[in-house]
């Protein structure tokens, strides 16, 4: 909504994606929520299908609070196209509670889980059913987890057990989570001499080094 060159961007990116034959991610609406319930959103809304769906060499990673409203925004029914990614924040255990479920009965072909800024341990085993035999405690069945420190004037400092224990849970599971640490947060990386956002990874736990996608790799555009 910046602008209309702004607009025209991404139908660029998908020609140069195109050409290269590499797909390209696209953060889409870093600063807003796609999904807020607004009026003003409609319009811009229903524009950003159009240009979805024009823009195939693109993996649009659309991230939300509120994924209660997508089934009734999206216009794709139970067919949505394959170069949709469709994200939660779940930076407590509260959140991941409410949100992750009900990112996980929508038909997106790459569903992610963003816990960042992660501001306390978060357990992705919820109790139900399910699998063969069923069993109960089942992990969560989302294909990417991104988590991360907060970083900002009045950050509040993320323990470095808390994404251990996500990243632990991602690889104790036979399921296809992959785990990506995007920062440490301000906090940690003042303690660890790292930078602004706890940024340079050569300075990092060596366990916590980790930066996987559930696609083939590609610049992040926004």
């Amino acid at each position: 909504m910046l602008s209309e060159g702004n607009w025209q961007r991404p139908l660029k990116w998908n020609r140069d994606a195109e050409r290269a034959g590499v797909p390209e991610k696209v953060f889409c609406a870093s600063m807003a929520d796609v999904f807020e319930d607004h009026p003003d959103l409609e319009e811009p809304r229903r524009r950003l299908w159009g240009l979805i769906e024009a823009t195939p060499w693109l993996r649009w990673q659309l991230l939300t609070k509120r994924p209660e409203n997508v089934a009734r925004m999206v216009p794709w029914g139970s067919d949505w196209p394959s170069w949709v990614w469709l994200g939660v924040s779940a930076e407590n255990q509260r959140w991941a509670d409410t949100r992750i479920p009900v990112l996980l009965g929508l038909p997106a072909a790459v569903r992610f889980i963003s816990a960042e800024p992660l501001l306390g341990p978060v357990d992705l085993r919820f109790d139900h059913e399910c699998g063969d035999p069923p069993h109960r405690a089942c992990p969560v069945m989302a294909d990417c987890l991104i988590t991360g420190g907060e970083s900002g004037p009045r950050e509040r400092p993320m323990q470095l057990e808390w994404a251990r224990g996500l990243l632990a849970q991602c690889r104790e599971y036979e399921v296809s989570t992959v785990p990506f640490v995007k920062q440490l947060g301000s906090v940690l990386g003042r303690e660890l001499s790292a930078g602004p956002k706890g940024g340079d990874m050569a300075r990092w736990p060596a366990d916590l080094r980790v930066r996987e996608f559930p696609a083939k790799p590609g610049s992040l555009r926004r």
